[in-house]
């Protein structure tokens, strides 16, 4: 059984994609008011574990399992997972033609709530968490993402991500895409979210998002497992030296 006392937690999960093993018995504990960040090279599996910890059905996890506020999620479908109170930004955000920014919002919360639900608090929490995040108000009415930049496609993830408050997000390459102006709005919107009853796990290659959402734990990932952990200087360490010198000290501990 979990410990009660973890908010999200997951033990030796192993991933496949196409059959081929991406993530290799990973295991991590984060406790309400955390903010945990896995950090590693270009295939190391990060994306992967939170795009198979969310439900995505091209990600099949083989064996482990994951709690959320201790609860097992794996039998759940994905929008189960998403009313549980589990939440993941993605990298390359879809576009949908068609559909409005403020309906899938409403869309969305309406899911959230249940279909009999009063949403007559909607236009006002849409309204205050739009101007929060400097988005113009036009996009209301904009089809979602289509034509958005990558700075405006992350500013509407971390809108939805406001709006249905999760008890824990997964924000996957939040800052990939973003200049320096839209990073600073992305993480004041993260840090607006972020509280002593939830949590955030941030997946990333770079420090840059690590110095404005300054995380508790800094976890390495290297060929689908977590290597090495540490506190907010493993960033920084990282950042200076890259990922070499974690990938040989793993390579003469396993003696590959």
């Amino acid at each position: 059984m979990p410990d009660q006392k973890a908010l999200f937690e997951f033990n030796d999960i192993h991933v496949e994609v196409d059959g081929k093993q991406i993530v290799s018995g990973v295991s991590l504990k984060i406790l309400p008011g955390e903010i945990h960040a896995i950090m590693g090279p270009n295939g190391s599996g990060k994306s992967s574990l939170s795009n198979a910890l969310m439900g995505h059905p091209d990600y099949a996890i083989m064996s482990g399992e994951a709690f959320l506020d201790g609860r097992s999620i794996l039998s759940m479908s994905a929008d189960e997972r998403s009313r549980a109170g589990l939440y993941l930004a993605f990298q390359y955000p879809l576009a949908i033609p068609g559909v409005t920014v403020a309906n899938f919002m409403r869309a969305a919360l309406q899911a959230h709530r249940g279909k009999d639900a009063d949403m007559s608090d909607f236009r006002k929490l849409f309204k205050a968490a739009m101007k929060a995040l400097l988005i113009d108000p036009s996009f209301a009415t904009r089809y979602l993402n289509d034509g958005f930049s990558g700075g405006e496609k992350k500013r509407i993830e971390i809108l939805q991500m406001s709006m249905l408050n999760p008890k824990m997000a997964l924000l996957d390459e939040t800052d990939s895409g973003l200049d320096i102006d839209a990073l600073k709005i992305v993480s004041e919107g993260i840090n607006r979210f972020h509280n002593d009853s939830n949590a955030l796990l941030l997946v990333t290659h770079y420090q840059r998002l690590l110095n404005y959402v300054k995380p508790h734990h800094v976890h390495v990932m290297i060929h689908g497992r977590i290597v090495k952990t540490g506190g907010p200087e493993l960033a920084l360490k990282l950042e200076e030296l890259g990922y070499d010198w974690v990938e040989a000290e793993y390579a003469q501990g396993t003696g590959a």
